[in-house]
C-alpha cells in the first residue's frame, strides 16, 4: 500500500498589525454662534454707550423701572445743585453724581451680558423683571408721588403758593425713600420665609 506524500499548502501571509485609526467626533457647534441671529440678543457695547445718558442703557436691555429710577436720581441731584439747596456739601454730592453715572455704564453692560448668557443657555432663561410684568400693573408709591408733586406745582403756578419750604424739607424725601426700601425688604423676607414654610420673624 503506497502512501502519497502531500505537500502542505502554503499559508497566506499574515498582514502586519495595524492599530485602529481613532475616529474624531464631529465638532461641537460653537455656542457663541448659536444665537448670532437671535433678535433678542443685546449688544454690551451699545448698552454701555447708551448708558452715558443715565437710564437709557437699561431701557435698551429692557429694565424700564430701573431706567426711570436712575434718571430720576440724576435729575434730583442736578436740581439740588442748581438751586443752591445745600451748602458746604457740594463736593460729596458731585462725587456721588459722577459715581452714579459710572455705575449706570457698568450696570447696563453687565445686565446686557447676563441677558445674552441666558439666551445661550448658560443660566436660567429669565426675561428682565420689568418686561415680565403683567399689562396694566402700576405703582402706588409712584402714583402718589406724582400726584403730590403735581398739586404742589399747580398751587405755585395758579395760586402763587410759595415753595421756599422745600429748600428746608427736601432731605425728608431721602428719609421716606429709605423707609420704603426697608419696608420692601421686610416684605420680601417674610414672603421668602412663607414659601420656605417658616414662621415670620417677630418685629
Amino acid at each position: 500500500m503506497t502512501t502519497e506524500y502531500q505537500i502542505p499548502q502554503s499559508m497566506p501571509p499574515v498582514p502586519p498589525f495595524q492599530p485602529p485609526v481613532p475616529v474624531a467626533p464631529p465638532p461641537a457647534p460653537d455656542r457663541r454662534d448659536r444665537y448670532v441671529h437671535d433678535p433678542r440678543r443685546k449688544s454690551v457695547k451699545w448698552a454701555v454707550v447708551l448708558g452715558l445718558m443715565p437710564g437709557l442703557g437699561h431701557v435698551y436691555v429692557g429694565y424700564y423701572r430701573e431706567a426711570f429710577r436712575n434718571i430720576a436720581v440724576v435729575c434730583i441731584i442736578l436740581t439740588i445743585l442748581s438751586t443752591n439747596m445745600i451748602h458746604r456739601v457740594e463736593a460729596p454730592v458731585v462725587m456721588f453724581l459722577f459715581f452714579f453715572v459710572l455705575f449706570n455704564l457698568v450696570d447696563a453692560g453687565r445686565r446686557a451680558s447676563l441677558y445674552n448668557q441666558a439666551l445661550d443657555g448658560l443660566r436660567p432663561m429669565d426675561l428682565p423683571e420689568d418686561m415680565a410684568l403683567t399689562p396694566g400693573r402700576g405703582s402706588l408709591v409712584g402714583g402718589v408721588a406724582l400726584v403730590a408733586l403735581g398739586l404742589l406745582f399747580f398751587m405755585n403756578t395758579m395760586f402763587n403758593v410759595s415753595l421756599e419750604w422745600l429748600g428746608r424739607w427736601w432731605p425728608m424725601a431721602f428719609v421716606a425713600g429709605g423707609a420704603w426700601l426697608i419696608y420692601l425688604d421686610r416684605q420680601a423676607k417674610q414672603a421668602e420665609q412663607a414659601r420656605a414654610g417658616n414662621p415670620p420673624m417677630p418685629d
